[in-house]
């Protein structure tokens, strides 16, 4: 691993935080696999679809080549500066303080909001069974029971990550083989070729409109593939587990998304696929194949229980993180003797249970507006990486002792298309109700998050700071 002397212009290595490193090459692969494997994937691709018809695959492989770019530009700063507060801490060391601050609290509130919205999807898919059970009741049994693994120790998260990943990218393969045995002739279903794709309006039923409207929510599915840097201030030896991480990123988008939803597709006619739960567990249903969809319909709850998991890891941490540079309160300092954020995690956990009261109070109606926020939030995130990753390139260039082990490509061409690309679906954002919300609430976002950094940085200049080696190295008895 690149080492950084103690002049280094990045922040530095998470040695003495009290956080471990107990997360192993495998439970870095699968957490790569994973991080954005959920809802978007399993519940809002039904809206893509009917944006966009069969093309929505495009839009696929367009927002992923975005977000794999993005993914290399966070790479190349989490092997060079391996951090638990990750973009946070990149934004704070290479855009300055209320940068940092902005992005700090903008990505833990990122991580509620799909805290909040995977638990309510739950609720959605456990409705396949159960049409009578309210969904506040399944959000409030899931909330209790990751939470419990995530205050054992971080090799419990990195485990019950590895395995619900494996789950679910199983059941992906799994569905991806089944499906093309049914194209093949395997069984007596009423599929001919690829037909499916050219009828029903052909291939691009709304034109090039559909498509650019339908980059909204396939940018969305991709909410959460971040987390992967948060990894990085915990893992065993990043310097080799999170570039084969990121570089299996478009493995993934081909196989995870243009290939699960286009063989949905060459079965299922698009302008048939549900919205009133899994497009993938209705399909399996309306073709008669009800075991199937039975467990599907158990992977896709798995897969919304993975990305919750990795949300409560994270916002514990990026709390942490806030805390040490005193831009959270004192108490999120503290960790247990496993290396545990416990109030951080704790007091997360009681904010994202309001879901569960939402979920009571406004029953069905909350799916779509968490996701609006979340894709807002995930751009500022998204769009503090490619800025970050300008001023780190420039950072380096003056510090021969960091080095550049994972170099990002087309730089920094790559940085200005990402923002770029950020630009247009915030615009495409204010074209549909379902996101206009959102697209309102991005600048109203940030001025609040602007304000409340200068409140915050005039009340710590009235209190004495702390003894940085104290704060950083205090393991509490919790």
């Amino acid at each position: 691993m690149t080492q950084t002397s103690s002049t280094s212009t990045g922040p530095a290595n998470d040695t003495g935080s009290g956080m471990q490193r107990g997360l192993q090459n495998r439970h870095i692969q699968m957490i790569a696999l994973g991080s954005a494997i959920g809802t978007g994937l399993f519940l809002v691709s039904s809206s893509t679809i009917q944006a966009a018809g069969p093309i929505v695959l495009l839009a696929y492989v367009v927002a992923g080549a975005v977000l794999f770019l993005i993914m290399r530009l966070l790479g190349e700063m989490a092997v060079a500066r391996p951090t638990s507060g990750s973009f946070s801490d990149y934004a704070h060391t290479y855009l300055g303080r209320t940068a940092g601050f902005v992005i700090g609290w903008n990505c833990w509130f990122t991580c509620i909001v799909v805290s909040m919205l995977e638990l309510t999807a739950i609720g959605s898919f456990v409705e396949f069974w159960f049409p009578g059970l309210p969904h506040w009741v399944s959000a409030a049994i899931a909330l209790t029971a990751i939470t419990a693994v995530n205050l054992i120790h971080v090799s419990a998260f990195g485990e019950f990550e590895f395995w619900f990943t494996l789950i679910k990218v199983a059941a992906i393969l799994a569905m991806i083989g089944l499906g093309v045995a049914i194209i093949l002739g395997a069984g007596h279903y009423d599929v001919h070729g690829l037909d499916n794709l050219w009828s029903h309006g052909g291939f691009a039923p709304y034109g090039v409109h559909g498509l650019l409207l339908s980059l909204v929510g396939v940018t969305f599915t991709f909410a959460g593939i971040e987390v992967l840097g948060i990894t990085a201030g915990e893992a065993k030896r990043p310097e080799l587990s999170i570039p084969k991480a990121v570089n299996q990123v478009p493995i993934r988008i081909l196989m995870f998304y243009v290939g699960a939803i286009g063989i949905m597709l060459i079965i299922w006619p698009w302008n048939r696929v549900g919205t009133d739960g899994s497009p993938f567990v209705l399909m399996l249903s309306g073709l008669g194949i009800g075991g199937a969809a039975t467990l599907l319909n158990i992977v896709v709850i798995t897969a919304a229980l993975s990305v919750y998991n990795s949300m409560a890891y994270s916002s514990a941490r990026l709390m942490h993180s806030l805390a040490k540079k005193r831009q959270a309160p004192a108490l999120f300092t503290r960790i247990n003797r496993q290396g545990v954020p416990v109030p951080g995690l704790l007091v997360n956990s009681a904010v994202t249970a309001v879901v569960v009261v939402l979920n009571y109070c406004f029953p069905g109606r909350l799916l779509m507006i968490l996701v609006a926020i979340t894709l807002s939030a995930e751009i500022i995130t998204w769009s503090s990486i490619a800025l970050s990753h300008l001023r780190f390139r420039k950072a380096v260039a003056l510090d021969a002792a960091s080095g550049r082990a994972f170099k990002a490509p087309f730089q920094p061409y790559s940085n200005y298309l990402c923002l770029a690309y950020f630009v247009l679906v915030v615009v495409l954002m204010a074209q549909i109700p379902d996101f206009r919300k959102g697209a309102i609430a991005l600048p109203l976002w940030l001025t609040v998050l602007i304000m409340a950094s200068f409140a915050q940085r005039r009340f710590t200049r009235r209190v004495p700071a702390q003894d940085e080696s104290s704060e950083t190295a205090s393991i509490a008895q919790i």
